[in-house]
Order: C-alpha cells, then sequence, then structure tokens
C-alpha cells in the first residue's frame, strides 16, 4: 500500500533501458491549441493544475504558453537568447582535441541546428521531446510537450491521459528537462497577458480621445432641425459625433488632465516589457535604450547577458554529449570517436586578452606554466607536429645561450688588464693536470 501512494505522488526515477524503436508519434492523438482569450485567473488556474501532486497536467499550461508567445517583445527576446547559442561556431573532436572534419557536415545541417533549438528551448517550456526517424542521416520529429508527462514518465496518446509509452525504452525517443520544470514562461506569461489587456486599452482610448469629439447643440422642440442634423453627422465621417439638445448640460470626464498623451498605457507597456526581459536576457539595456545616461548600464547589462550566454552554451554541450544523444548519432552512422564531444568555438575578447596578457608576462621566471594554458587562452591552435617544433626551439635555444656564453668570456679574455690573468691561471691548472 505504502510503494502505491509513493508511486502516485512522486516521479519515476528508473534509468534508461532502450531496446525498442517506435513510432509514438504515430500513435498520439493531438488537440488543437486552445485558442480562447487567456486572463489571470487562467494561468493562475492552469498553474495549479500543472502542480499537482497527484495527476499533473501541462496541458492547459502549454496552450497558454503558445497563445503568450504571439507576443512581439517576448518573441524578440527569446529569439535573441536562442541565436546567441545557434551562432556560436560549433565543432566536433576527439579525445586529443583534434577537430574531426567528417562531422561538419551533420553539425551544418538543418536537422542539427534544429535540435539546438529544442535544446535551447527547453529552459523556457520545462520539457522537450524528439522522436528521431531511423534513417540514414539525422532526422526527427518533435514529440508534443502537452503529451510528455515526466512524472509517470511516459509519451501519453491522450494529452489529459496518464497512460501512454514509456519513452526510458525507446532508444530514438529524446526528452529533455527536469521534471519538476514548468520552465521561463510560467513567469513570462502574466506580464504578457496584462500587456494584452493594456493595448486593448490603450487602442479604446485612443479611439475615443485620439479624434476632436464634434458636438452639436439643437432645439430640443424642433425635430426637423435634429433630423437634419444627424445626417449631416453620419455623412461627415465616423469620429466621435454627439447631439444634445440646447437645454440640456453636457460634460465629459474624459481622464485627459491625468492621461492626456496617453503616457499611462505606455510606461506600463515598457514596465511589462522590462519585466519579461529581466526574466529572459537577465537585463533591459540590451533590447531597449530609453534612460539617461544609459552607455554604462548598457556596458553592465552586456555583461550580464554574456554570462547567461556562457551558461547557454554549456548547457546545450552538456546534452550534445550526453551518452543517449552520441548513442542516436552512432545509429545513423556518424564517426564519432571514443573520447569524442562537441565543442563550442571561444570568443576573442581582445580588450580582455590585452589585459591578460599583460599580467601573465609579468609572472615570476621561476613558476612554470604550461604551454597548453597560452594555446587554451589566447586561443591558438595546437600544431600537429607540435612536439617536434617544441624539440626543435629548446634545441635552438641551448645554441644560442652556449653563443652567448662563449661571446661573454671572449670579451673578457680580450680586455688588456684581464689577458695576463687569464693566461696566468690556464698554466697553473696545467700543471695541476
Amino acid at each position: 500500500m505504502a510503494e502505491a501512494i509513493q508511486d502516485a505522488t512522486q516521479d519515476k526515477r528508473a534509468p534508461v533501458k532502450g531496446g525498442g524503436v517506435p513510432l509514438v508519434i504515430n500513435d498520439i492523438r493531438i488537440q488543437s491549441v486552445n485558442r480562447s482569450s487567456k486572463d489571470i485567473e487562467q494561468w493562475r488556474s492552469a498553474h495549479v493544475s500543472a502542480e499537482s501532486v497527484y495527476s499533473p497536467n501541462r496541458s492547459r499550461l502549454y496552450d497558454l504558453y503558445d497563445d503568450v508567445l504571439l507576443d512581439g517583445h517576448l518573441t524578440g527576446i527569446i529569439a535573441k537568447r536562442i541565436d546567441a547559442v545557434l551562432n556560436k561556431p560549433l565543432y566536433y573532436h576527439d579525445k586529443d582535441g583534434k577537430k574531426v572534419a567528417g562531422m561538419d557536415a551533420l553539425i551544418n545541417s538543418t536537422a542539427f541546428r534544429n535540435v539546438v533549438r529544442k535544446i535551447m528551448e527547453t529552459p523556457l517550456w520545462g520539457i522537450s521531446g524528439l522522436e528521431f526517424v531511423p534513417g540514414d542521416e539525422l532526422a526527427f520529429v518533435e514529440v508534443p510537450r502537452k503529451h510528455i508527462k515526466p512524472k509517470w514518465r511516459i509519451i501519453a496518446l491522450e494529452q489529459n491521459s496518464n497512460q501512454g509509452i514509456p519513452y526510458d525504452s525507446c532508444d530514438n525517443i529524446w526528452v529533455l528537462g527536469e521534471s519538476a520544470d514548468l520552465g521561463l514562461l510560467l513567469k513570462c506569461a502574466p506580464y504578457a497577458i496584462y500587456k494584452r489587456g493594456n493595448m486593448a486599452d490603450w487602442a479604446n482610448f485612443i479611439e475615443i480621445f485620439g479624434i476632436p469629439m464634434r458636438i452639436i447643440e439643437y432645439d430640443a422642440n424642433d425635430e426637423q432641425t435634429k433630423i437634419e442634423l444627424k445626417q449631416i453627422l453620419d455623412e461627415a465621417g465616423s469620429a466621435l459625433a454627439l447631439m444634445i439638445p440646447r437645454q440640456a448640460s453636457f460634460k465629459t470626464q474624459d481622464g485627459k488632465q491625468a492621461n492626456g498623451d496617453g503616457q499611462l498605457q505606455s510606461s506600463f507597456k515598457d514596465a511589462l516589457n522590462d519585466e519579461m526581459s529581466i526574466i529572459v536576457l537577465g537585463n533591459t539595456e540590451t533590447t531597449t535604450n530609453n534612460s539617461v545616461g544609459s552607455l554604462s548600464k548598457s556596458k553592465v547589462h552586456a555583461a550580464q547577458q554574456l554570462e547567461i550566454s556562457k551558461s547557454d552554451i554549456q548547457y546545450t554541450a552538456s546534452y550534445l554529449n550526453s551518452g543517449q544523444f552520441q548513442a542516436i548519432l552512432k545509429s545513423y552512422g556518424y564517426p564519432l570517436c571514443e573520447g569524442g564531444s562537441f565543442a563550442f568555438s571561444k570568443d576573442i575578447d581582445i580588450a580582455y586578452l590585452v589585459q591578460r596578457i599583460e599580467v601573465d608576462t609579468r609572472m615570476p621566471e621561476n613558476l612554470p606554466i604550461a604551454d597548453d594554458y597560452w594555446y587554451t587562452t589566447y586561443g591558438i591552435p595546437k600544431p600537429d607536429n607540435y612536439d617536434a617544433l617544441k624539440a626543435e626551439l629548446l634545441s635552438q635555444k641551448t645554441e644560442s645561450t652556449s653563443n652567448l656564453k662563449n661571446t661573454k668570456v671572449a670579451g673578457l679574455i680580450s680586455h688588456p688588464r684581464l689577458r695576463g690573468l687569464y693566461s696566468a691561471v690556464t698554466q697553473f691548472l696545467q700543471t695541476l693536470v
């Protein structure tokens, strides 16, 4: 009984067994994204449903994610973070660090680039799934996230069901992410929802107060004049128009004294965009530039974003070098090496290297530094015949040192005052022999 309760409340941590290659995507029944209007109450309800201990269901939450991704600012900052990794040069090297040219075709393929994209989407959604299609070249189809049930480690046939195919036993299914992670979009969603409502209010404000209001007064007892004036207003355009009896009192409370130019909606929109930028990029100044004296802040924020990009690169490399993905690539016949791995090229920061080399060259001469340190730090490729070139340099250095010593001795001997002393010492040493 206790084991049954534990199985119903805890995530399964079974090892990946492998052994099967089913095409799961052909069996699941996919439903359309729910495009109904979303509000904060629905976001909270979907969040609670996804975090349920006994029966977690992310379907409603992921439908909401699909909807908020229509926001332009959110789409832009997500693309900016993902492109920072996609545009980074990537290569495959063997255990000795030598590049394997036979893997370049794979790395430059669209399928491999899309694999990297799905890896980068995982922190946003919390989970991703890829089903690799057997064949001669790398190919995959994305497993709908609503069907991935990390609690039971299955691909559900129905998005709201907890029955399906265990993905741990499938060699060609690769599920990424942590079981309890709901992704960064969970935090971005409420700001996108508020922004959508704000934009609707702003459009309504512009529609009402963006065009001057036309007011016509008429005599309450003159019905014919009223009819003629109404016809004139209808034919004059669609701008807001009012007809009131001259005897009536009319006054509008339009809020223009506090928000005459719509700045209230504009500042609210900027605040919401800033919050989403901080969540995804860790800063605001690399996306927008709305503050006085922002150059120095932009440099600080750029450094912060660089740290996030470095973390993303390590995150992506760890998945590309995972045992499961390596096994998938081997099943396609790609030339993977024993101990080989994928690696991203290092950026060359000239300003940093100028400061670094100034420090390195001032290190004490009696402090030995490995040659690999210089190659790694300054991004210099290590030659294939390194050992032979090193031996030749040492030989030249020894010969140069010896010649220098002989030159100094010869210079001392040629000195008039030391020539006699040298001759006497030489004779004395010969008598000892």
